[in-house]
């Protein structure tokens, strides 16, 4: 099969798709790797690289998508890249297109197979998406300390307090990977935190693992609204796989919060879990609404390319050989994890959560 790598064009996004390691295992495998020139600099990965590895370069992101049959992406397609596709074109990538309506309706317009590494399910697990998870449960921690400060906006707490001082009061909602990894950090940072939930065995599993200064308590509405007053972070990483994250909290709530606190929306990507939030970048990460700051970059992992790129491309490499071997009807058929990862096929909507979310007709694969 004939691979293209583009280079990432979203805003603010460093990481490359596929490592020059990934791309010689494909090589190795009979398949034509194309990548666009300087797609891999900010990951640590030289042109030379991919070319030892054994890939084309191509100078123009146009000529990766002309000649490709399968497009291997970090981010969704921006619009530019939109129409740079084809039908029946194979796309591997992050799409969330339950936060994105347009993009949904286009991919089923021009017939484009698309794939999306964050619903991979396999064993209830989303092991293309959970590496992200962490990074960016790990990112909002640190981002929250930092964004306290009132240079950045933040009401002037420092996270760990000092002697005779008061640490900052952290709530995560969501005890996925993401909520785990914030929770570490937050809780190596010093900071007093609560951590919440609505599955009572993952409670149980974080109270085991988890530093004595994370407390976990049963998620519900009145739970959130009476801890909010005294919250100076708040994490939001909830996540249904697939879905819109559902609003946790509206508008109405940030009246209650303390002037200078933060909410950082790790669940932006998926539309977001506060009423109040929209996608932000790295280079301007906040807002602030009602006195309270906002930080929703929509690809925190970009920050730290050399990280997150081989962190992906470890996770995604065996599904990309498979897709690569099969193609896209023979892999649904052959290994099965690739069945949750289909997103759009000839026309038809293949991800329930994805229909529900714009009233669209959804189907489940039947293997033929």
């Amino acid at each position: 099969m004939i691979i293209g790598i583009p280079k990432e064009i979203k805003a603010d996004e460093y990481r490359v798709a596929l490592t020059p390691v990934g791309v010689k295992e494909l090589v190795h495998d009979g398949h034509n790797v194309y990548i666009e020139s300087l797609a891999g600099v900010a990951s640590g990965f030289n042109d030379e690289l991919y070319e030892e590895a054994g890939a084309t370069l191509l100078q123009e992101a146009h000529l990766i998508y002309d000649l490709s049959e399968l497009i291997i992406k970090v981010k969704e397609p921006t619009q530019y890249e939109c129409h740079l596709l084809r039908s029946n074109q194979i796309l591997f990538t992050f799409l969330h297109l339950a936060a994105n309506e347009d993009l949904t309706k286009l991919l089923l317009k021009e017939n484009i197979y698309s794939f999306a590494y964050e619903t991979l399910e396999v064993n209830n697990h989303l092991p293309l998406l959970e590496p992200m998870s962490e990074l960016a449960g790990k990112m909002a921690s640190l981002m929250g300390a930092v964004h306290l400060g009132v240079y950045n906006g933040g009401s002037g707490i420092f996270a760990s307090g000092v002697v005779g001082t008061s640490r900052a009061k952290v709530m995560i909602l969501g005890g996925g990977v993401a909520g785990k990894a914030a929770a570490e950090i937050a809780a190596g940072l010093g900071a007093d935190i609560t951590i919440l939930d609505i599955n009572t065995k993952r409670l149980s599993y974080l109270s085991d693992i988890l530093p004595a200064n994370v407390a976990t308590l049963f998620s519900s509405e009145e739970a959130i609204s009476k801890l909010l007053p005294f919250c100076d972070i708040v994490i939001g990483t909830v996540l249904i796989p697939g879905a819109k994250a559902p609003k946790l909290i509206t508008n109405k709530m940030l009246t209650n919060m303390k002037k200078g606190s933060l909410l950082i929306d790790v669940s932006i990507d998926q539309g977001g879990c506060f009423e109040s939030s929209y996608p932000t970048t790295h280079a301007k990460p906040t807002f602030t609404k009602n006195d309270i700051l906002h930080y929703c970059v929509a690809n925190m992992p970009g920050a730290y390319p050399q990280t997150s790129t081989y962190a992906l491309s470890n996770a995604t490499l065996v599904y990309i050989k498979s897709l690569a071997k099969f193609g896209a009807k023979d892999v649904c058929n052959k290994v099965k994890a690739m069945q949750s990862a289909l997103n759009t096929f000839e026309g038809k909507l293949y991800n329930k959560a994805v229909g529900e979310a714009h009233k669209i007709e959804s189907f489940d694969w039947k293997a033929s």
